[in-house]
């Protein structure tokens, strides 16, 4: 007979339902915005019309393109935004900030988006100008090398612009992470906790970085809030990516992913010079077009990325139920987070398949229950 488990909160549930339900529709709403605005940009000729008043050598003329697109854009949304990612998470209780706090963080993800976006898309189109014919491959492999960098400068450069780090004081759980750590083979640099609580109730551990910036970091409401046996297990989940290599198998992928989209955009790019009225390929008209065509890209392979990823992700559930023996912390710990950051246990099959890059709750504590039926 299977065992009994920790039951998940029907109030809770109802309420993730319906916070998810909202979240989908104003993620398609943004989306149909977006796609709006490119599609009038490149076939209304006003794309054409812009590029006429940036008179400049590339890869100026494609940076203040760019910049015009983000100002604009953000201008469109701001109010979108500001109900979607300030005041819904704070009727549904997932956001304490206050919008003083929020606003900073805005202007920080802003600067950071505008620095990075900028440096790549004149990157992009400096290769467009000087080499045509292999620009699409070099841009992939740029774009590539700049996901590994930010993965390495996470744990002490980025995440600590949010939130405030500081090596974990309690000796004993330390100890116990560091030697479960040791059991799976993962070199750490050390475990940190991140002051999560500052701008929200909810949970979250993770081991960041790559090399020498490994980290554990743990969120103060995790500690807080749930046992030594169910943070174990929660850490062992993300130490069996180590085991499994995820990690390098996901930047196979991606590397492969973003190779073949820059290769699909290169072509449509020249196919579509003529007809759209476009100079040449590194004209800066052609960015909007540029941005379109990778984010429809984007949006037929990600349902496969996920699925890859809940694929790993479900092997990572096993391999901590192997390392911590301990199914009974797993599955009280699944339905504490599944609770507490207001997740959908049990969602659509349509829903999971395009926006989940986990396996619902349902499939997790499934898995641990097997374990228990398993184990003497």
């Amino acid at each position: 007979m299977t065992p009994a488990i920790n039951q998940l909160d029907p109030a809770r549930q109802e309420k993730a339902r319906k916070y998810a339900s909202l979240k989908r529709r104003f993620f398609f709403i943004e989306l149909a915005i977006a796609a709006v605005l490119l599609l009038l940009l490149v076939f209304g000729g006003v794309s054409i019309e812009i590029s006429r008043f940036l008179d400049f050598p590339q890869p100026w003329a494609s940076a203040l393109y760019f910049l015009i697109l983000v100002f604009g854009y953000g201008i469109i949304m701001a109010p979108l935004s500001y109900y979607d990612d300030f005041i819904l998470p704070r009727r549904y209780g997932l956001l304490t900030q206050e919008l003083r706090g929020w606003l900073g963080d805005v202007a920080k993800v802003l600067i950071l988006s505008l620095l990075l976006g900028t440096g790549l898309v004149m990157a992009i189109y400096w290769l467009m100008e000087h080499f045509p014919g292999v620009w699409w491959f070099l841009g992939a492999i740029l774009l590539l090398l700049l996901s590994l960098l930010l993965t390495w400068l996470t744990p002490n450069l980025l995440l600590s612009l949010f939130f405030k780090l500081e090596p974990l004081k309690d000796t004993e759980l330390r100890e116990r992470l560091l030697n479960l750590a040791g059991r799976a083979r993962a070199q750490v640099y050390d475990v940190f906790t991140m002051d999560l609580s500052s701008k929200s109730p909810m949970a979250n551990a993770m081991l960041a970085g790559l090399g020498n910036t490994k980290r554990i970091i743990l969120s103060d409401t995790l500690l807080d809030q749930y046992t030594v046996e169910e943070a174990e297990v929660i850490l062992a989940h993300e130490l069996s990516h180590h085991i499994h290599r995820d990690i390098p198998k996901l930047i196979g992928v991606q590397g492969i992913s973003v190779l073949w989209m820059f290769y699909i955009a290169d072509v449509v790019l020249k196919i579509s010079l003529t007809p759209l009225a476009f100079s040449r390929l590194s004209d800066a008209a052609t960015l909007p077009w540029l941005l379109l065509i990778l984010a429809a890209l984007g949006l037929v392979i990600s349902p496969l990325f996920s699925a890859l990823s809940r694929r790993l992700e479900l092997s990572a559930d096993e391999m901590a139920l192997r390392l911590t023996d301990n199914p009974k912390a797993f599955i009280s710990a699944m339905t504490k987070l599944t609770d507490q950051n207001l997740n959908e246990a049990q969602p659509s099959r349509w829903v999971e398949l395009l926006f989940y890059d986990h396996p619902p709750y349902t499939k997790r504590v499934s898995l641990a229950q097997q374990y228990l039926v398993r184990t003497p």
